[in-house]
């Protein structure tokens, strides 16, 4: 069975992928479990070329096929950031809970019209020797006034959703049918089952 190589050792990622590739014809392994670790510097200027360059980094790596995403919140209220820079909003020192309150009180005292948001999310596949397939999906949601749900992780706990609740209070499966990531993790299943890669 041909090995698939997640791109990343975000383990909220990890626990998406893993769900949203249940019967995919590959091993999928983790840079961990692969033995792995290599850091690659997300410079790009859009997500498509941040997931491209790490798909083809571990699929070097590791030898096989990497699957790779980037992805990022984009707020309108602030000419659409973090964007490609929502997991180092802040900077380094912050967590999610630290970024999601910076994001707060950027937005403090907007009317509920002013706060809409989208997720964004790119995934690669490639092999050793090229890029073989890449997907895009898109959410779109709201900024709510304050942080509130278990589940998820990043932002999920201030993305409104139109039924009144935020990404953190879907259940797994609920947020996977839906989300930006879900989409296009969705797609690139798809790919892997027809058996071209």
């Amino acid at each position: 069975m041909r090995r698939l190589l997640l791109a990343t050792s975000n383990p909220g990622k990890v626990r998406e992928f893993r769900r949203l590739l249940e019967g995919v014809p590959c091993a999928v392994v983790t840079p961990a479990g692969a033995g792995i670790v290599i850091e690659v510097v997300e410079d790009g200027a859009t997500y498509a070329e941040n997931a491209a360059k790490k798909a083809r980094a571990y699929a070097l790596a590791g030898d096989c096929l990497a699957l790779a995403d980037d992805s990022g919140i984009e707020v309108d209220a602030i000419e659409g950031r973090p964007g490609l820079y929502s997991a180092r909003f802040g900077g380094p020192q912050l967590d999610d809970a630290g970024r999601n309150a910076l994001l707060l009180v950027q937005l403090h005292g907007l009317p509920p019209e002013l706060r809409t948001a989208r997720y964004q999310a790119v995934v690669v596949i490639a092999s050793p020797e090229c890029d073989v397939f890449s997907a895009r999906g898109t959410w779109e949601g709201a900024i709510a006034e304050c942080a509130r749900g278990g589940g998820g992780f990043g932002y999920d706990p201030l993305f409104l959703l139109d039924d009144g609740r935020v990404s953190a209070e879907l259940s797994d499966a609920e947020k996977d049918a839906v989300s930006h990531r879900g989409q296009a993790v969705r797609a690139a299943a798809h790919y892997l089952r027809s058996g071209r890669p």
